[in-house]
């Protein structure tokens, strides 16, 4: 109390020239009575023990952000936000190791011109990201592996938690394996004894895939393979005596990563340049009615092949593996003398190629090569007189692609906990489920948001009414209100990687303040289901993207 009169007279100085003892002690009761000081903050672990909190996952346990693995990222990794929040006093949470990378900037790939780059961080004059030049490889980690609590791996798939030659191929995972080529990470997890984790995997189950711009179907695991895996990690987990909570896969394809570019982003200002193009095309939009003429296509097929130009923003022009290849046709035409060998050799690029449309999302790698030279040639540019390549652009079939096997994982996911719970006669696993969150985040209205968490109520979808589907659908509808972005502490945050947004730089993982949102989903839910008294993390108070001039 002494020091607290102390300062309370000294703010009341220029105020109060003199006044008595009791005057004095009347007025700091007054003040305390209005402004009383805050009591510490507390809480309540309810029916969990945090004594030893592991986390296991990919790159978003691990921290990698803005396309890299670097100091701050993983110090704000949304499980050392929830960490932080369980060792309040009352809760119980322990000690927080993480495999620290001891790199400022980290490793994003290497500079041709020699070293390598780090992070990405936003331009504010170029407006894209751009490396941090300072990079560096990752080095072992030098500090006690048995003391572990984060086993974040980035690029990590379900069905690598249980394997042991995912360190031969996977260095972020082999810095810290406690035996490379013989540990697993869940064999390393369950080593720690836990009391309490968190689960998040299966996005890279599906990720690279779409990332891939779907170019690789065989970067989707395996759907039998999947819940084996599931099942095998979060039984050992369970078994060993721990709790947890487990998350679904959120909404890939409503990432940055996939809607920063828009697929008309292809300009036009002059138009001696469209009118040069479309006399260009010309025969390439004939060859293509030629074989719709056939029979060899449809009208309809050939319709959505043809190019035109006009001033303005026009479609990037892709390569679509789906579509029926001319090629065959062409050659034919070339056998039967209806076609020069030249012309058929300068209709070669477009064998299966056709504009963009709404429902195809270029990547934002794709921002780094439309209108660029291939092989020096200034007349064949990259999504204008060159389509553009699979990797570049995720197609509309492909995103339904991503969608469905992605419904399907999310079916198992909650399959997998419920059966556990079952078995254990109680809730040992929370299911803390993402996609309403994503839903709000992207500004989803409702059907949308339900038709990309069950793509059974997409009209014509055919895909089948999976278990545990219909619940999530309807949560995320309720939570879809159309308005972009996530409003937290009366803020509304963006759902890109601008200043204001809850993305990192490189589209797809979140930074510190997107990471907070995780860790608070998780603490609500653990609030929630468990009777735990947690006290959310400050969103507002962390930072948003790293920009630079």
């Amino acid at each position: 109390m002494k020091k607290l009169k102390i300062y309370l007279l000294a703010a009341l100085a220029a105020t109060f020239v003199f006044t008595s003892c009791d005057e004095e002690e009347k007025l700091i009761e007054q003040l305390e009575e209005e402004n009383p000081i805050p009591g510490p903050i507390t809480g309540d672990p309810g029916q969990i023990d945090f004594t030893n909190f592991v986390s296991l996952g990919n790159s978003i346990t691990a921290g990698y952000q803005d396309g890299a693995l670097y100091n701050q990222g993983q110090q704000l990794s949304f499980p050392a936000l929830l960490a932080e929040q369980l060792q309040i006093e009352g809760i119980g949470g322990g000690e927080f190791n993480q495999p620290d990378i001891n790199s400022e900037f980290g490793f994003s790939s290497a500079n041709p011109a020699g070293g390598f780059f780090g992070r990405l961080e936003l331009s504010l004059s170029l407006l894209i990201p751009v490396p941090n030049p300072n990079g560096e490889l990752p080095t072992a980690y030098a500090g006690d592996k048995s003391a572990l609590n984060n086993f974040g791996v980035p690029g990590m798939r379900v069905v690598d938690v249980t394997d042991a030659a995912l360190a031969l191929n996977n260095q972020l995972y082999a810095r810290f394996a406690t035996q490379p080529g013989v540990s697993t990470v869940l064999g390393d997890a369950l080593a720690t004894s836990p009391t309490f984790f968190t689960y998040w995997l299966g996005n890279n189950d599906i990720l690279g895939y779409a990332a891939g711009g779907g170019a690789n179907l065989g970067a989707i695991t395996d759907q039998v393979d999947f819940q084996a895996a599931l099942t095998q990690s979060l039984g050992a987990l369970t078994q060993s005596g721990a709790q947890g909570t487990v998350m679904t896969i959120p909404l890939i394809v409503t990432l940055p990563y996939f809607n920063a570019v828009p697929y008309n982003s292809i300009p036009m200002t002059e138009q001696g340049l469209v009118d040069q193009l479309n006399t260009s095309f010309a025969a390439v939009n004939g060859a293509v009615n030629a074989a719709a003429s056939q029979g060899f296509i449809t009208a309809d097929d050939a319709a959505a092949r043809q190019v035109s130009y006009a001033l303005g923003a026009n479609p990037i022009l892709m390569f679509d593996k789906d579509l029926k290849d001319l090629g065959p046709f062409w050659d034919q035409l070339v056998q039967l003398g209806a076609m020069s060998p030249q012309q058929r050799a300068a209709l070669e690029p477009y064998r299966q190629s056709r504009p963009a449309t709404a429902g195809d999302r270029p990547l934002l790698t794709a921002a780094t090569v439309l209108g660029t030279e291939i092989g020096g040639n200034p007349l064949a540019l990259n999504g204008v007189t060159i389509p553009t390549q699979d990797q570049y652009i995720l197609s509309g079939r492909e995103a339904q692609t991503v969608v469905g096997n992605r419904a399907v994982f999310n079916s198992t996911i909650a399959g997998v906990v419920a059966g556990i719970n079952q078995q254990a006669g109680g809730t040992v696993l929370t299911l803390v489920d993402v996609q309403p969150d994503f839903a709000d985040i992207a500004g989803l209205d409702p059907q949308t948001a339900a038709g990309l968490v069950n793509p059974a109520l997409i009209p014509g979808s055919g895909f089948p009414n999976l278990p545990f589907l219909p619940e999530m659908a309807n949560a995320a509808a309720a939570r879809a209100d159309g308005v972009l972005g996530i409003e937290v502490q009366g803020v509304n945050l963006a759902p890109d990687f601008s200043p204001n947004g809850i993305y990192s730089v490189d589209g797809i993982h979140p930074n510190p303040r997107g990471a907070a949102i995780i860790a608070n989903r998780i603490i609500e839910s653990l609030n929630a289901e468990k009777g735990a008294q947690i006290p959310l993390v400050n969103v507002l108070n962390l930072r948003s993207i790293i920009a630079t001039d």
